[in-house]
């Protein structure tokens, strides 16, 4: 075990697109430190069975169906996340949409609707959450991706509104600080036990991310749990503003056409 048992123990977190991928991981990490833990995601179908696991770890549960597009639906998460676990004190922002399109054939529907989810979204969570992370100074944590770094084709949607949560992640820490709020990012690269890498790397493009990336291998769910602990966790409480790059290092070496597909609809 890398960290103590009790890391979290008493606190309580929010992780939205919790009950699939990278965000359902995360979740499950922060129960398995003793954190009570929230998941909403547009569907109830993954939430339940997700829910039950953190249940079996013996924290406290709590699964909504919701859409983070809409500003109503989170204030009501949030609310049922406060009554039904006495607070926030973590926040992670993980729902998100994804595909490949490259720029000429993407709609502005398209385009326009994972803005909505990736950016907007996090942001209606952000506003809806900060008088409980107030209270708490508390931690929001966003997970952002690594295609808007290298200028990955068929993603200009996703890296756009990744992009303005990077951007999203700096200007609230110099806000929110103030409040005794960290507010921190991560960057998952391709990760390899995650339906979007199954779904959208082909063998050929997973060999190619391997050998390109400086740690010769693909990312795991528990490579980007173990880093969001780490930044929900009072071990980072001077770090704030920073958005964590997760990927072996494959950001540094990789061209533009070694690696055109995302990790895991960033997070969702």
């Amino acid at each position: 075990m890398t960290f103590q048992s009790h890391l979290l123990e008493g606190r309580t977190a929010l992780v939205t697109g919790g009950g699939t991928g990278i965000c359902r991981g995360i979740a499950l990490e922060l129960a398995r430190y003793g954190c009570d833990v929230a998941i909403t995601s547009r569907s109830s179908e993954h939430l339940d069975p997700t829910a039950a696991e953190i249940r079996a770890t013996g924290c406290r549960a709590v699964a909504v169906a919701a859409d983070v597009r809409d500003p109503t639906a989170v204030q009501g998460v949030v609310a049922k996340t406060v009554e039904e676990l006495g607070g926030l004190d973590i926040l992670v922002n993980g729902a998100a949409g994804n595909f490949l399109c490259l720029a000429e054939n993407l709609s502005p529907n398209g385009f326009g609707a994972v803005v909505d989810i990736d950016l907007k979204g996090t942001f209606h969570c952000a506003k809806a959450a900060l008088p409980h992370l107030r209270r708490r100074r508390g931690v929001m944590l966003n997970i952002s991706a690594t295609l808007h770094y290298l200028g990955t084709p068929a993603q200009l949607h996703v890296a756009s509104a990744k992009a303005g949560v990077d951007a999203l992640t700096r200007v609230l820490a110099v806000e929110w600080g103030p409040y005794g709020i960290r507010v921190n990012g991560i960057a998952p690269g391709p990760i390899a036990d995650t339906e979007g890498v199954r779904r959208l790397l082909d063998d050929a493009a997973k060999t190619r991310a391997e050998q390109t990336t400086p740690l010769q291998r693909l990312g795991l769910v528990k490579d980007v749990s173990d880093a969001a602990l780490f930044l929900c966790s009072d071990a980072a409480s001077y770090i704030t503003g920073h958005t964590l790059v997760v990927d072996g290092g494959l950001w540094l070496t990789a061209s533009r056409d070694a690696f055109a597909a995302p990790s895991d609809g960033a997070g969702g």
